[in-house]
């Protein structure tokens, strides 16, 4: 039978530092686009699809969290953070082109893009605090964890 590993402080502090940047990343994103949104709906000319850009965010990370806590059971969690930071990042930078290009095949325009793009960075931002929230009970007891 395996033990589990045994971190020393340091490894401890710089993992609990990364994962609190990864908590930072989320939700200053969240905040900026809960912030812009208004400004960003007038841009697009998308009033009658204002819900659905914060509801396919919501609905994709919902969905994504046991399928990304699975994903770090089996593979880790530093490859499946690392993904999901990954896809969170790309779907953020999509959405801010969203609209940019006028009409796309398959994609509609703006606001249709702004939605997709906002469920793909859903589906990374149901990676961030699933893995981290994992990455914390790996490295403190329960007792420590407070």
């Amino acid at each position: 039978m395996n033990e589990p590993h045994v971190y020393s402080d340091d490894e401890r502090r710089l993992t609990l530092i990364s994962v609190m940047i990864v908590f930072l990343l989320s939700a200053m994103s969240q905040t900026i686009v809960g912030t812009a949104m208004p400004r960003i709906i007038a841009e697009l000319s998308g009033l009658h699809l204002y819900a659905w850009a914060t509801t396919a965010y919501l609905l994709a990370s919902t969905v994504m969290v046991p399928i990304w806590g699975k994903l770090g059971d089996l593979y880790g969690r530093k490859p499946i953070l690392l993904i999901g930071i990954g896809i969170f990042l790309a779907g953020s930078w999509l959405a801010g082109l969203a609209g940019e290009f006028g009409d796309l095949p398959l994609l509609g325009g703006g606001m249709t893009q702004l939605i997709i793009f906002r469920a793909v960075q859903g589906v990374g931002g149901g990676a961030l605090f699933t893995t981290a929230f994992a990455i914390i009970a790996d490295l403190f007891a329960p007792r420590e964890r407070a």
